[in-house]
This record gives C-alpha cells, sequence and structure tokens, in this order.
C-alpha cells in the first residue's frame, strides 16, 4: 500500500422518505409487499458464489401472521460450514489483491441498488420478515445499510490515508493495512436488517473474505441481500451465506486454525460463549482473532426535576416502544422524580392507548409483533409476574395475544425496589419500567442509574438545568457507549453517532466509524532504505 492520497466521493446520508399518501413511493411498496405475500420463495444458501439447497427446508412466516407461509429456507449442516471456509480461503488471495477502489465500487454500487430499484423490496422484506412498520423499515434496511456502504467506504480510504511522518531524509516509511490473515465469521442478529448487512460487508470492504451466519428469524431479508450483493458484482466466495444453527456454525469455525476473527451483535450471553471457546481454542489459530461484539443493554431515561415533560414523554414513547422495543437500544428503564410523575404518567398512558397495534400492511400501525413465539413468552412472563409481584405492579398495558400474531400491548410496570428484576435485567420487548425517585436525590438516582445494569450500552438525561447535565455526564461516563441529551436513546445515525456500548454490552468498537473498519486490518509497516549504510561504524566511535 503506498503513502498516495485516497479519494472518494462524499458520504452523504441517505434521505428518508415519507411513505405518505398518494405518495409514488408508498405505492411501490404496498405493491410489492403484496407480491411477496403472496408468494412462496425457496432461499439457499449462497457458498462459493453459488445456490446450495438441501432436503431439509424449514418454512417462513411473518411474525404478525404466523400462520401464513411466505418462503422456505434450506438448512445446511456442518459440512457446509467447512465448505464456506473452503470458499473463503480460496477467494482471498484475489480479493485482497484487488485495489480498494474496485472494492469501493461493489460495496457503492449496492448502496445504489438498496437505495434505487431495491428499494421497495427491501423494506418489504423487513416489514414482512421482521415486523417493522414502514418507518422503522425505512430507517433500518434501505438508510442505514445504504450509509453503511457509502460512509464505510470513506472510512476505509481514511484508514489508508493513516501514514507516518515523512521526517527522515534518505528513507521512506510507510504503513499497509493489510486484511487479517484468514477468515472472518459474521454472526448476525434479528432486529436490524442494516446491522445483518454490515457486520459481514465491512470486513470484506477492508479486503477480507466471510462466513456470514444471520438469525433464522432474518433470513427473508439476508436472502434479499445477497442478490444485491451479486448484483453489484461481489466475486463468488467473498461472503457466504450459510444457514445453520449457531454452535453448529461455531464448532467449525472455532475450532479452525484459519480464523482471524468474528464480528457479532446478539445477547451477553452468546458473546460470553464465543469468547470462551475461543480462549480455549486459541492455541489452535494461526494469529490471535479478532473479537468485535455489541450485545445486551438496559438502556436508561433519567429526568432531572428541571426536565420537559412533553420531551420526557415523547423520548420514552419512542425510545421505549418503536419496533416493540426489539432493540438493543432501546429504553427499557426511566427514573422519574415525583414532582413530574403525575404529568408524565397520564401523558405516557394517554400516548400508548393511542398506539394502534397490528400487521404491518396497515400503515396507519405504530406497533407491530414480536419477532417470534420464544421471545413472546420470555416478554409475558416478565409481564405476569410483575402483575402478582408485591415490589412492582403493571401500571399501563399488560395484555397480549399470539393466536394469530405474537402481539404484545406496550406494557408500563411501576417498581418500587430501584433493584426490581426488569429494572436490571435485559427483556428485549415493550416493556419499560419506571422508578419514581425524590426530586433531592438525583445525584443518588445517578449512581443508582450507573450501579443496576452489567450492561453500558444507550442512556439519556432530559434536564433543561446545565449543572444537572454536567453532573450527570460525569456520573455516568461508564454507564453508556451513546449517550443523549435531551433526545430519547435510540437511533444512532452513521456518521454521526459512532455506535457501541462496554462493560457486558460489547467491546465499543463504534459501528459507523473508522474505529470499527481498522479492526478488520493487519498494518504492516515499511521502511526503505533508498541510500542503506556500508560501514558498521558510527561517528561516535571516531578518536577525534
Amino acid at each position: 500500500m503506498s503513502n498516495a492520497f485516497f479519494k472518494t466521493p462524499p458520504a452523504k446520508n441517505e434521505p428518508i422518505l415519507g411513505y405518505l399518501p398518494g405518495s409514488p413511493e408508498k405505492a411501490e411498496l404496498k405493491k410489492t409487499i403484496r407480491k411477496f405475500m403472496g408468494e412462496k420463495k425457496d432461499i439457499p444458501m449462497y457458498i462459493d458464489g453459488k445456490e446450495v439447497r438441501t432436503k431439509k427446508t424449514f418454512n417462513i412466516s411473518p411474525p404478525h401472521n404466523h400462520k401464513h407461509i411466505i418462503g422456505q429456507y434450506h438448512k445446511g449442516d456442518a459440512n457446509h460450514v467447512k465448505q464456506a471456509i473452503n470458499a473463503a480461503l480460496k477467494a482471498k488471495h484475489d480479493w485482497s489483491n484487488l485495489p480498494w477502489e474496485e472494492r469501493a465500487a461493489i460495496f457503492l454500487k449496492a448502496a445504489d441498488l438498496m437505495a434505487g430499484p431495491y428499494r421497495a423490496a427491501m423494506n418489504a422484506a423487513t416489514m414482512i420478515g421482521q415486523s417493522k412498520n414502514v418507518f422503522q423499515a425505512e430507517i433500518d434496511c434501505v438508510c442505514e445499510l445504504v450509509d453503511f456502504y457509502r460512509f464505510n467506504v470513506k472510512f476505509m480510504t481514511e484508514i489508508y490515508n493513516i501514514q507516518p511522518p515523512e521526517t527522515s531524509p534518505l528513507v521512506w516509511n510507510r504503513t499497509e493495512h493489510r486484511p487479517l490473515e484468514g477468515f472472518v465469521f459474521a454472526l448476525t442478529p434479528f432486529n436490524f436488517t442494516s446491522i445483518a448487512g454490515n457486520l459481514p460487508s465491512a470486513p470484506a470492504l477492508m479486503g477480507n473474505t466471510v462466513v456470514w451466519k444471520p438469525s433464522n428469524t432474518a433470513i427473508y431479508s439476508a436472502a434479499l441481500i445477497m442478490e444485491i450483493y451479486e448484483k453489484a458484482g461481489l466475486p463468488p466466495g467473498v461472503i457466504n451465506l450459510v444457514l445453520t444453527s449457531g454452535p453448529e456454525a461455531g464448532d467449525v469455525i472455532f475450532s479452525h486454525p484459519d480464523f482471524a476473527g468474528i464480528h457479532f451483535t446478539g445477547s451477553t450471553e452468546v458473546f460470553n460463549g464465543v469468547w470462551k471457546t475461543i480462549g480455549d481454542n486459541v492455541s489452535k489459530y494461526r494469529t490471535y482473532p479478532r473479537l468485535v461484539g455489541e450485545t445486551g443493554g438496559k438502556d436508561f431515561v433519567i429526568a432531572h426535576p428541571s426536565a420537559d415533560v412533553k420531551a420526557v414523554v415523547t423520548a420514552l414513547s419512542r425510545g421505549a416502544f418503536e419496533y416493540q422495543g426489539q432493540k438493543c437500544s432501546a429504553a427499557s428503564r426511566a427514573y422519574i422524580p415525583k414532582s413530574l410523575w403525575k404529568e408524565v404518567k397520564e401523558s405516557l398512558e394517554a400516548n400508548i392507548e393511542s398506539f394502534k397495534m397490528g400487521d404491518v400492511e396497515d400503515f396507519s400501525n405504530f406497533i407491530n409483533a414480536v419477532i417470534d413465539e420464544k421471545s413472546f413468552d420470555k416478554i409475558t412472563s416478565y409481564i405476569s409476574a410483575a402483575k402478582k409481584d408485591k415490589d412492582a405492579s403493571v401500571i399501563i398495558g399488560g395484555k397480549s395475544d399470539k393466536s394469530k400474531g405474537y402481539f404484545i400491548q406496550p406494557t408500563v410496570i411501576q417498581a418500587n425496589n430501584p433493584a426490581y428484576r426488569t429494572l436490571c435485567e435485559e427483556i428485549f420487548g415493550p416493556v419499560l419500567t419506571v422508578y419514581v425517585y425524590d426530586d433531592n436525590k438525583f445525584e443518588q438516582t445517578l449512581e443508582i442509574v450507573d450501579k443496576t445494569s452489567p450492561y453500558a450500552l444507550t442512556g439519556a438525561i432530559m434536564s433543561t438545568d446545565r449543572q444537572a447535565i454536567h453532573l450527570a455526564t460525569r456520573k455516568l461516563v461508564n454507564s453508556a457507549g451513546n449517550f443523549y441529551i435531551n433526545d430519547k436513546p435510540t437511533g444512532a445515525i452513521v456518521g454521526q453517532q459512532p455506535f457501541g456500548g462496554a462493560r457486558k454490552s460489547g467491546t465499543n468498537d463504534k459501528s459507523g466509524s473508522l474505529f470499527n473498519l481498522i479492526r478488520w486490518t493487519s498494518t504492516r509497516t515499511i521502511k526503505e532504505n533508498f541510500v542503506p549504510p556500508t560501514d558498521y561504524r558510527y561517528p561516535f566511535m571516531q578518536e577525534k
């Protein structure tokens, strides 16, 4: 890699379309949704550029209409994982040696395909397969994923421009930001199509080759991403999609000597297990693998007595309940001063009662279904327990029904004990727990916020008092990797708010920034001496 100046087209955040009544984008999307709902897609694995089908298939249904089948996917096994690894290693040489402009062009083209001719299909696939309303889909599977592709190209060139200063005569010092030696494993979640697309593509952009295992509940949109990669000209074997269980993939991948790193988003428990397995196997690897993970969250909103009540209620209504609370950044615990609680509670209840819940095809629905029955059962178990517990009470919502879809009414629990389990444990659903504190105990409550949860992903302070904002910012310095002032703790934008948390929320490598991409490189320092010395003696060795 030379120290020439690398330059790409400027990156801009993709505009969010409104889908207003009568708009062409709304008409096209409605048509695409009807088309997809009337089809049964046959989804293969993609290994070495080939579609791979098996005799073992599983049906795919929308979470909001689980009796309706929209397709089937072909389940693989350990042999398919081995094939994917071999394909990635085979493709590695040519891909890593391809000029950076050529790699960039593929992902920039993928961005334009998603923002243009594939926009309706991407939105429809995410809405149907993951039960998102149109706005949640638009900001995720189109705008954020397009932003990842475009900004990652920009960040790549910034990394390549990190070069040593030219300070020594007769010498040229330079750095080469190589891809990792081996292959990368991308293990992706259901809740954001953008994350599912970014986790394999970010390492690939930097010259790595990838084995990608998506969540079983997001295969529908993952298959469309692979189709777009193919249209954009991604060579065979660069990203290989395997549809196996996580443990089955892990058993093969984490035992392979060429395993070079994992790009992960998912539960803390799974990442802990991955970390332990990699540690146990570390002697098997050619290099120390890179572990990049974003895991759980127990994200907070704390309101100061000076806070604007309408701003607090809006931050909670959106932050806790958009996409049914299935965001790692969703507000799931709130700390409200007694002086504001009555007004906050009344306004929050009015908002929740106004929420429409149902099928994604009705664009007036704000709330849709949670992802699957396992999630439904887990979330409702917390609600059922709170209804019986003396330390808590369900004060808003609490109803649920899975007869047609996995629907849970947005629910607010009031806890009397600041250590109550729904203030501490990640639920990952439309459940917000509130603790009401004495106005004169704001600073003590900040300490409670900091110590209550093992996570440190996102959090927010709502206040119009600058001293209170400063105090919260300092007291909560390690409590959230993304900290918000007078805003909901969700909605990080690529290029503006790099995303990631610490403590048990992950390695804080900040997706949507240079800091994440640099993890997929291995830097080589090169010194070239144009006029090498020809005598071992130094000047200080002279007698006079």
